[in-house]
């Protein structure tokens, strides 16, 4: 047997929580880091091509391609969680309409997400700010981008089926290959035939081209519940309102999420005008922003990882009726979680000067524009990827509370708590100051607010589940 077909499922549902959690979350966490370091690659490689603001044009893209690609990265976790319940609950079958369901339904939304991001790019940045050379560049990338964006959706749903039954380990193969044939291609493109955004973006479509059919594959091969059939294709209408109870909620609150960081990147963008009063050639403010926002995605990691084993763990312990568990699993996600999202933040903002440099971000003389993209990284990286525990926080509990089907419930308080909040932060606070403080600070605030909302959810749920049980065994 290959590499990509030999693995075995993980049992969640009895015995020790720890080492299991760990074991599962350990291969998320190689994947997360290979994947933010394909990205963090793009950006260093486009740094050295002969455009001083492709960095800064690929970073005002992030909250428009999250906006589209969220949508169907959300309805990914309604995949996971209907799956994981159904081989929770030993229901071969009911696996098996889902697998097939949440396949067809990645190749549907990921072609509509491709088509509005390729015809509505454009318009969109260009409502956010983005303006002259910044936004011919940024429209160029996005463009190419979203022709790749069906094969993103098919790796995110065929990732999500294999973490499902506790296969974390065939994603991380997958991604280390495809990893690097994007690297190759980066330079390829950028160094060798004098690219620049489109190069990157050219080189990402192709990784996940790849990517996406050897994930396939691999559910082909599969001989259990999750083995996937051409001639099997098709939406179950039972799986597929399943999948939407989870996945729709899921996909709203990310789009939103990525309405509210739209407005920051305006917010941003505002900034470099208010800094750096009639400068056309060059956007420092821009560019310190994005070079710290791709660090964050570094920060991110862990969290993200122990967020798929909050939501994996307790929807085969739901399926399971086994509610007792996902306390520890809650107890136990959170603890790791906080550990890895103290000690990572806390290396990168050790090591600024020199991970910024990677980027083409240096200190730079007193008041020149080098060093206000110098000052602004540092400062978004102090506020936003060192608070980010709170994160942390708020993210498992909110995984915890989709995984016991309270998707709906989850959605409200994170779209209250973040999305809401930082717009109204954003035309109160922020306009009242229009700092970089003001608005970097709005990150951490919301952060703690909606993850103590989700918590109390989280907890007076689970009291019910284990009260139901007890009534059901006496």
């Amino acid at each position: 047997m290959s590499i990509l077909t030999k693995r075995k499922n993980m049992d969640m549902i009895n015995g020790p929580l720890l080492g299991k959690i760990i074991a599962f979350s350990v291969p998320i966490i190689l994947t997360n880091l290979l994947q933010v370091l394909y990205n963090a690659a793009d950006m260093m490689v486009v740094s050295l091509s002969s455009e001083p603001d492709a960095v800064g044009a690929i970073g005002t893209t992030t909250a428009l391609t999250n906006l589209i690609v969220n949508i169907f990265v959300g309805f990914s976790t309604g995949a996971n969680v209907v799956v994981a319940r159904h081989i929770g609950a030993k229901e071969r079958e009911g696996a098996s309409r889902a697998v097939h369901a949440a396949i067809a339904m990645s190749l549907i939304f990921g072609l509509a997400s491709a088509l509005i991001g390729v015809l509505l790019s454009r318009p969109i940045l260009a409502l956010m700010g983005v303006s002259g050379k910044l936004l011919t560049l940024a429209t160029l990338y996005t463009r190419i981008y979203f022709l790749g964006v069906p094969f993103v959706a098919l790796t995110n749903y065929t990732a999500s089926i294999l973490r499902a039954k506790g296969d974390a380990q065939t994603p991380l193969v997958v991604l280390a290959l495809a990893g690097l044939l994007n690297v190759f291609s980066n330079l390829l493109f950028v160094l060798g035939f004098g690219m620049s955004v489109e190069g990157v973006a050219l080189a990402t479509a192709l990784s996940n081209v790849i990517s996406a059919a050897l994930l396939l594959w691999r559910l082909h091969r599969d001989p259990g519940e999750c083995h996937f059939s051409p001639r099997r294709l098709g939406i179950d209408k039972k799986s597929f309102l399943s999948i939407l109870h989870v996945g729709l909620p899921t996909g709203i609150q990310s789009s939103l999420f990525s309405v509210s960081n739209i407005l920051i990147q305006s917010s941003v963008l505002r900034l470099n005008d208010i800094m750096c009063p009639g400068v056309t050639d060059f956007a420092p403010v821009v560019k310190g922003n994005a070079t710290s926002q791709n660090l964050g995605t570094f920060v991110s990691t862990a969290n993200n990882a122990f967020v798929q084993a909050a939501i994996t763990f307790t929807s085969q312990n739901v399926g399971a009726k086994k509610p007792r568990r996902v306390m520890r699993v809650l107890l136990l996600c959170n603890g790791l979680s906080l550990i890895f999202s103290t000690l990572f933040p806390l290396t990168i903002f050790l090591l600024r000067d020199p991970l910024f440099a990677l980027y083409g971000v240096q200190k730079g003389a007193e008041g020149s524009l080098d060093r206000i993209a110098y000052e602004i990284a540092q400062l978004r990286t102090a506020l936003v990827a060192l608070p980010f525990a709170t994160a942390g926080f708020m993210e498992i509990c909110s995984g915890v509370a989709k995984g016991l089907g309270k998707a709906v419930s989850s959605t409200v308080i994170t779209l209250i708590g973040t999305c809401a909040l930082r717009v109204a932060w954003i035309y109160t606070v922020f306009r009242a100051f229009e700092t970089p403080l003001s608005l970097y600070i709005c990150y951490p605030v919301t952060w703690l607010l909606t993850g103590t909302v989700q918590c109390i959810l989280v907890l007076l749920t689970i009291r019910h589940a284990v009260r139901q049980s007890e009534r059901a065994t006496v």
